[in-house]
C-alpha cells in the first residue's frame, strides 16, 4: 500500500496560518482528495503542557543547548502524535496536512545559533526528526510570508487589543524579525514554497491567499 503525502503550512505567528490551513482542508474534500488535518503543538496533551511552560517563560531554553532542548520538546510532541493519532492514516494512503511541523524547530530554535551553525542544525534536525525518530518528511512545505508589521497588526485583532496576551515569542519583535531571517535560510535549503501574503503594508485578501495555496496543492497531488 501506498503512504500518502505530508502537505505542511508553515508561517510566524499571525500570518493567518490556521484559516489557510481550513481552507486548504476544505478544498482537498472539494477535489476528492481523502485527506485530515493535524496541528502543532497539541496544547492539550502531556507534551503540550511542557511546550506551553516553555513559551510562558517557565523553561529556560536560550543559546546553543537550548536551541536543542527546544526541539526536542516539540519534536517529542509530533511523535507522539504521529504514533498515536495519524500514522495509519498516513500508511494508509491519506494526504495529511499539516499547521506547523519539524519546519517550526528550523525557524524559531535555530535563531539562538550563530550563523556558522545553522546548517548544521538543520542537518541535526533533519536527521532527528526524520530519521532516528521516523516522522514522516513533508512532501511540500508552504511558508507563508507575512511582513512582520502586519502580522503585529492581526496579532493585535486577534487579542482585542490586549497585548498581554502574546507569548514570549510574540512580544519579541526582534526574535520575530530573527525568525523570518531563519525562515527563508531554511527555505532556500529545504526547497520550500514561499506564499508572499501581502503587498504593501497590508494583507492580502484571505482568498486571494488560498489561491495560491491551492495551486501548490493541486500541483502536488496531480503530479506528486
Amino acid at each position: 500500500m501506498n503512504k500518502g503525502k505530508l502537505i505542511v503550512l508553515e508561517g510566524l505567528d499571525g500570518c493567518g496560518k490556521s484559516t489557510q490551513l481550513e481552507l486548504a482542508g476544505v478544498y482537498l474534500k472539494k477535489i476528492g482528495v481523502n485527506s485530515r488535518t493535524v496541528s502543532f503543538p497539541n496544547y492539550f496533551s502531556p507534551s503540550g503542557q511542557i511546550i506551553s511552560e516553555y513559551l510562558a517563560g517557565g523553561i529556560p531554553c536560550e543559546g546553543r543547548n537550548g536551541a536543542y532542548a527546544a526541539s526536542a520538546f516539540y519534536a517529542s510532541d509530533r511523535y507522539i502524535s504521529y504514533v498515536t493519532d495519524w500514522k495509519r492514516d498516513y500508511d494508509g494512503g491519506s494526504v495529511i496536512l499539516s499547521g506547523r511541523y519539524t519546519t517550526s524547530n528550523a525557524i524559531y530554535q535555530m535563531t539562538k545559533l550563530p550563523i556558522d551553525e545553522r546548517a548544521a542544525f538543520l542537518d541535526w534536525l533533519g536527521d532527528y526528526e526524520y530519521n532516528k525518530l521516523g516522522l514522516p518528511k513533508p512532501d511540500l512545505v508552504l511558508f507563508l510570508d507575512m511582513p512582520l508589521d502586519v502580522s503585529q497588526k492581526l496579532l493585535l485583532k486577534r487579542y482585542n487589543g490586549d497585548e498581554s496576551r502574546k507569548d514570549i515569542h510574540e512580544k519579541n519583535l526582534s526574535f520575530m524579525k530573527n525568525c523570518r531571517e531563519s525562515a527563508m535560510y531554511a527555505a532556500e535549503r529545504r526547497g520550500w514554497n514561499i506564499i508572499h501574503c501581502a503587498e504593501g503594508d497590508e494583507a492580502l485578501p484571505v482568498d486571494e491567499i488560498h489561491k495560491k495555496i491551492a495551486g501548490a496543492i493541486k500541483e502536488l497531488v496531480e503530479h506528486g
